[in-house]
């Protein structure tokens, strides 16, 4: 799918807020580039490219790119799949936020990574671990069945266990790998839950009839509320696994 790109800046800027925590694992190197792989609309990239010589940030989104090139019009983007990197031992640093968990292949992504990278290059990345968004996935899951409409599983949420042994594959040091908790706020209160969905899922949810998608959006806060609202907000049950190697 591509993204909205407006949408995503204005109710689901916690991805870059919550990614920014990640940037403490970038040396500060006036000399090195970087590769931003899944930069969106590029609010991490402009904070990389104060530690570095050159960012190049890439994403399969256009809207994301072109919203990216926008704001930044100093810095390198463009539109790439990041199974199918165009680099080769051109980066001292590959950073990565929420976005391996949309890619199905990580063994295949991780030998691009790695050909994108210098000897002695770093991977410094956070994305969903398992367990990540399940009790919405599930909800989502069993209603739109209910309704006659088909959700396959998209995400590749691994363990850091999993992750670490394909790190280790394709010829990685571990340096740091963790999964933790981080329960995530939603903006705009009762909205906050619609929102997500309709960005996140948009792909299952627009191929519904309104009347459809509207039933839908009710029975899922239903069967999640007990768990995820707090009495004013949504809580999204976000889990994360950060990790960081290097070749």
């Amino acid at each position: 799918m591509d993204w909205n790109s407006q949408v995503y800046d204005a109710k689901h800027d916690f991805v870059a807020e919550y990614g920014k925590g990640l940037l403490e694992y970038v040396p500060r190197n006036a000399q090195q580039t970087i590769l931003d792989l899944g930069c969106g609309t590029g609010t991490l990239t402009i904070r990389l490219a104060d530690l570095c010589s050159r960012v190049v940030g890439i994403d399969c989104s256009q809207s994301m790119i072109d919203t990216a090139k926008r704001h930044f019009d100093t810095l390198e983007f463009f539109v790439c799949d990041a199974l199918a990197l165009p680099f080769e031992h051109e980066f001292n640093l590959v950073f990565s936020n929420a976005v391996f968990h949309w890619i199905s292949d990580h063994d295949t992504l991780l030998k691009n990574i790695r050909k994108a990278l210098k000897p002695q290059g770093l991977l410094v990345c956070e994305f969903g671990a398992k367990g990540n968004i399940a009790t919405i996935e599930h909800a989502f899951s069993s209603v739109s069945h209910e309704m006659g409409y088909d959700y396959a599983p998209k995400f590749n949420f691994p363990t850091a266990e999993a992750f670490g042994t394909l790190l280790k594959k394709n010829a990685f040091t571990v340096d740091t790998i963790y999964e933790y908790d981080r329960p995530t706020l939603l903006k705009d209160n009762k909205q906050g839950l619609e929102n997500w969905i309709k960005q996140f899922f948009a792909s299952e949810f627009m191929q519904m009839p309104d009347t459809v998608q509207e039933k839908l959006l009710r029975e899922v806060e239903k069967r999640t509320s007990g768990t995820l609202w707090n009495g004013t907000s949504w809580v999204a049950d976000y889990r994360r696994l950060r990790a960081v190697a290097h070749l």
